[in-house]
């Protein structure tokens, strides 16, 4: 076997990767990696990463062959490729382009090119009028069956090539209004904000109009979704995450397009307006007045013939929303995201409903451009008293985390973050009420959950921006679309387990550009050999996968090198 040692890979053939982070090649290596297969674990020295089947099939999405891939493995391995993996390289992303669903004058059309799916397909659909057989490996598809009938395939291991285009919508006159100096604040799409519009649009062809753009909390998304709307020029409905996230898109659609309050309404569970641009909640659309009743606001995706629907924060899309999806698979579709991963695993649902990932710029990028704060990510480890190590120790499992992440040690190091960056503004985010709220009374700041009434979080927020707030303390409604671009610092407490999402959105809180020094610093103060810990670990995965530093220090000597 040839063994490079100057090659910073090492390729087996169970499709995990090891990548070398001390290596001079870390970095492109890392970049390209990743185009292609998703970071499981990220020590300090060796980084592990998984090719699966969806990762090839959104890079085959984006263009990149089969050969392009082995030839870079092979390339930076130490000891060249398993033959296994590199044949299942190779039949993977061929299913990529084995089906294509294009446009007929009755329904559709799906396009088989190998002849033995053809065969497999008639047999798993016999007698059905999802799809009927034609001559030449065709079948025609209902309409109605499009999205369904995509996530069924992919979950059978085969993902379709949607080309089918899509209806009109009603059209809408909507321009952005960029500025220059003098006219207010200044605004113009950056140049990675119109290759992300771009990479969606297509030039308006078939094989644009569905996908997921991703992109780092603070780059702008609202901003992209926006120039996509112009782009299509058709009535939009935007679901987002919570009634702060509405407001905030509302406003930007106000500030930066032609757009009148007349044609702007928010649809939530304080205001029904259904108006040529509506932007939504997805607890609106999911609610139900009781269980198994029927969800009456699912209605709202039939209220307009819409052109174009945006799934803001489309990682934490619903199930329901999802199947509803599934029906409007001739509307066009946005889906923003800072990260592909779902706790649920329903990652191959978002690629076959909303689309492939067709745009994608790295955290590291965006960072060396200026666009968004350099972030130092430093976890803080520090011990329990006896007692409550015997309380840990004995506690049931399901327990065990609350003890370890409510830990009052915590609020000593909380403070002496806050004493380090006395000049900064604080954001302290944790899960549990009676934490925060024991934080928020230690620290005489004020405190924000979801029982803060809407009007006064926004004055809070406003106070926060204005500098009469130096420290917020915030449960997880601040997890999403807050829009403090002053914050410099976050202090994590307490999570929900160990979610990578919910990371990628803290870490979001504190990133925008900042005036003067351009850094975040990002703090987590976790119970040392606890499953507090564990659930830490698994959370940097996002940071890593993002091309982060992720220093650990203890109490102790992080205390010491001030």
């Amino acid at each position: 076997m040839i063994f490079r040692r100057e090659c910073p890979l090492i390729v087996q053939a169970d499709r995990t990767v090891l990548l070398e982070v001390d290596h001079p090649s870390f970095q492109r290596v890392r970049d390209q990696l990743s185009g292609f297969a998703e970071l499981v674990k990220s020590p300090d020295l060796l980084h592990t990463y998984r090719i699966t089947p969806l990762s090839l099939w959104n890079a085959a999405a984006a263009g990149t062959e089969a050969e392009e891939i082995i030839s870079f493995l092979e390339e930076e391995s130490k000891f060249g490729l398993p033959a296994s993996l590199k044949k299942e390289v190779e039949e993977t992303m061929a299913r990529y382009g084995l089906l294509k669903l294009e446009a007929a004058d009755q329904g559709l059309i799906l396009s088989v090119k190998d002849a033995s799916l053809f065969q497999r397909l008639k047999e798993l659909y016999p007698a059905e009028d999802r799809l009927v057989p034609l001559p030449g490996q065709r079948f025609r598809v209902p309409s109605r069956f499009r999205g369904l009938l995509k996530r069924e395939l992919i979950r059978w291991g085969y993902p379709v090539e949607d080309v089918a285009g899509f209806t009109g919508g009603e059209v809408l006159d909507i321009r952005l209004r960029e500025r220059t100096a003098g006219e207010g604040n200044p605004f113009h799409l950056r140049t990675y904000q119109k290759r992300a519009v771009e990479s969606f649009y297509r030039e308006g062809d078939a094989t644009g109009g569905s996908g997921v753009l991703v992109l780092p909390c603070g780059a702008g998304k609202t901003v992209i979704g926006m120039a996509v709307m112009e782009k299509v020029g058709r009535a939009t409905l935007i679901l987002t995450p919570n009634t702060t996230s509405v407001r905030q898109w509302i406003r930007e659609l106000l500030d930066k397009t032609c757009l009148t309050e007349s044609e702007v309404g928010e649809y939530t569970g304080k205001a029904k307006e259904v108006r040529p641009v509506t932007v939504a909640t997805y607890q609106i659309i999911t609610n139900r007045d009781r269980e198994k009743a029927a969800l009456h606001h699912m209605m709202l995706f039939g209220k307009r013939d819409w052109g174009l629907v945006i799934y803001d924060e489309v990682h934490l899309l619903p199930a329901p929303v999802f199947r509803a999806t599934a029906d409007i698979q001739a509307r066009r579709r946005l889906g923003l995201t800072a990260t592909l991963i779902r706790e649920d695993g329903r990652e191959a649902d978002v690629f076959s409903l909303i689309g492939p990932k067709k745009f994608e710029v790295s955290w590291r990028e965006m960072e060396e451009e200026g666009w968004i704060a350099k972030a130092v990510c430093t976890e803080i480890r520090t011990g329990m008293d006896d007692r409550r190590r015997r309380e840990y120790e004995q506690a049931a499992p399901k327990n065990k985390y609350r003890i370890a992440a409510e830990n009052p040690e915590k609020l000593s190091i909380l403070k002496e973050v806050l004493e380090r960056h006395r000049e900064g503004r604080v954001l302290v985010i944790g899960q549990y009420l009676s934490q925060l709220r024991e934080a928020a009374a230690q620290l005489k700041a004020p405190l924000i959950t979801g029982e803060t009434a809407e009007g006064e979080r926004e004055k809070l927020y406003e106070r926060f921006r204005q500098g009469k707030e130096r420290v917020l303390v915030v449960s997880k409604v601040a997890n999403f679309a807050v829009d403090l671009p002053d914050a410099s610092v976050a202090v994590q407490l307490s999570g929900t387990f160990g979610s990578r999402q919910e990371e990628a959105q803290r870490l979001g809180r504190i990133l925008r550009p900042k005036k003067e020094e351009n850094e975040a610093y990002f703090y987590t103060i976790v119970s040392r050999d606890t499953l507090d810990q564990e659930y830490a670990r698994n959370r940097q995965l996002f940071l890593m996968e993002r091309g982060y530093r992720y220093a650990v220090a203890d109490e102790e000597a992080w205390g010491e090198s001030r």
